[in-house]
């Protein structure tokens, strides 16, 4: 399913996804949907693999989304905060309000360890407006977010409950491409608890984290200013690994 959110509390495009008013006088608690995070310095270089194997025990490909027009696995639409569509073997987020937030998580299958890789090509974006991948969901509140920003840097959110942590904060990054239009290839190499995260087969950095073991796949975007953000989405490949 497709969940379609702001900045501030998600939503669904359902009719029985409509909040539930707070009783009038009692406090409701403020989700964290994307913490304020500091920026990291530390440019990140790819590790020597001739030392160290990164990604050890990719295996065959086990799964496969082209995102054909045909495809039936992503829920599709639009609210007042944007569109969500498939085109010519991509699926493309469009945000149109400030501070809004897109997604759509695939319907199925689940995987609990795999490699997995998807490019991302953000055609309107700016600054720390982000986008990527979204693991291991298990459910509209229970997730991994995979994010890289439209300034050059990448971080990890942990997002329980309807609130999120950052077990990575925005780090700089040498291989993220500034602006718009650019394109990356995300990768997200998660055995357990041991999460390895690349862009363009160039190691970023690695979490232990073991909050969500098994889940859906999904993709984002956020525009964290005042401007409207478009990315697209293809070539969504997941591989098995070994033990």
């Amino acid at each position: 399913m497709m969940i379609l959110v702001s900045c501030t509390a998600p939503t669904q495009i359902s009719p029985t996804s409509t909040p539930t008013l707070a009783p009038t006088g009692t406090p409701t608690p403020t989700v964290v949907w994307f913490p304020p995070t500091p920026t990291q310095t530390r440019v990140v270089k790819a590790e020597p693999t001739a030392t160290l194997e990164l990604r050890p025990g990719v295996g065959d490909m086990i799964f496969e989304d082209n995102f054909s027009s045909d495809s039936n696995a992503w829920l599709l639409g639009q609210n007042e905060n944007g569109t969500t569509a498939i085109g010519l073997n991509e699926i493309t987020i469009a945000i149109i309000q400030p501070r809004a937030y897109l997604s759509s998580i695939r319907s199925e299958p689940t995987f609990s360890d795999f490699y997995a890789e998807i490019t991302a090509s953000p055609s309107l974006c700016a600054g720390l407006d982000e986008y990527g991948l979204l693991f291991r969901v298990r459910s509209t509140g229970d997730f991994y977010r995979y994010s890289l920003s439209c300034n050059g840097q990448v971080r990890l959110d942990r997002v329980v409950g309807g609130t999120a942590g950052s077990p990575q904060p925005w780090l700089v990054s040498a291989t993220v491409p500034r602006g718009a239009p650019s394109t990356s290839r995300l990768g997200v190499w998660a055995h357990g608890s041991d999460l390895r995260f690349f862009v363009n087969d160039e190691y970023q950095f690695a979490v232990i984290d073991s909050y969500h073991d098994i889940g859906n796949l999904g993709i984002f975007a956020r525009s964290a200013g005042e401007n409207a953000v478009t990315v697209s989405f293809s070539e969504l490949k997941v591989y098995q690994i070994g033990q």
